[in-house]
C-alpha cells in the first residue's frame, strides 16, 4: 500500500506541475501522467490536431519532447535532480494519426553522480506496437 500510495502523490505531483506551468511544459496539458515511482513513469494521450505535423503524423518534435519531459518524470521519482539534459536520441519507428491513444513508459536505466540516464517508449495502445524509442542522458551533479 505504500508504493501505491507513492504512485498516487507522485502522479498528483507531476500533474500538478503540467497543470500550473507557463512555460513550455504546457504543452503536455492533454498528457495523463497514469503511474510513476522507484524510477518510471507511465503516461498517456490521445493524438490531437495540434499534436500532429503537415502530412497528418504525429509531430516528430512533440514526440522527442515527450521522451524528454517523461523521462525526467520517471528521474524525478527517485532522490535526484531532474537535471539538464545533454542527449536526447528519437527512433522514429511508426506513425501515428489523430485520434489514436499513445501509452508512453519511461524508465530510469542508471543514475551516477555526474549523469543518469534513461530510456522511453511510444506504443500504439490499440496493439500495442512501438511507434517511438527514445534514450535520454541528464546531468545531475548540481551540489
Amino acid at each position: 500500500m505504500g508504493t501505491r500510495k507513492k504512485g498516487a502523490e507522485f502522479i498528483k505531483h507531476i500533474t500538478d506541475i503540467i497543470k500550473n506551468s507557463s512555460g513550455f511544459e504546457k504543452h503536455l496539458e492533454k498528457v495523463k501522467i497514469t503511474s510513476g515511482g522507484e524510477g518510471k513513469c507511465t503516461a498517456e494521450f490521445i493524438v490531437s490536431t495540434e499534436h500532429l505535423n503537415r502530412l497528418g503524423g504525429l509531430h516528430g518534435g512533440f514526440t522527442a519532447t515527450l521522451v524528454d519531459m517523461v523521462t525526467t518524470y520517471a528521474l524525478m521519482s527517485k532522490p535526484c535532480h531532474p537535471g539538464v539534459s545533454v542527449n536526447i536520441n528519437v527512433n522514429y519507428l511508426k506513425a501515428a494519426k489523430a485520434g489514436d491513444e499513445v501509452l508512453i513508459d519511461a524508465s530510469l536505466l542508471r543514475a551516477g553522480k555526474k549523469l543518469a540516464f534513461l530510456e522511453c517508449e511510444l506504443r500504439q495502445k490499440k496493439d500495442n506496437s512501438i511507434i517511438a524509442k527514445g534514450s535520454h542522458t541528464k546531468f545531475v551533479d548540481f551540489q
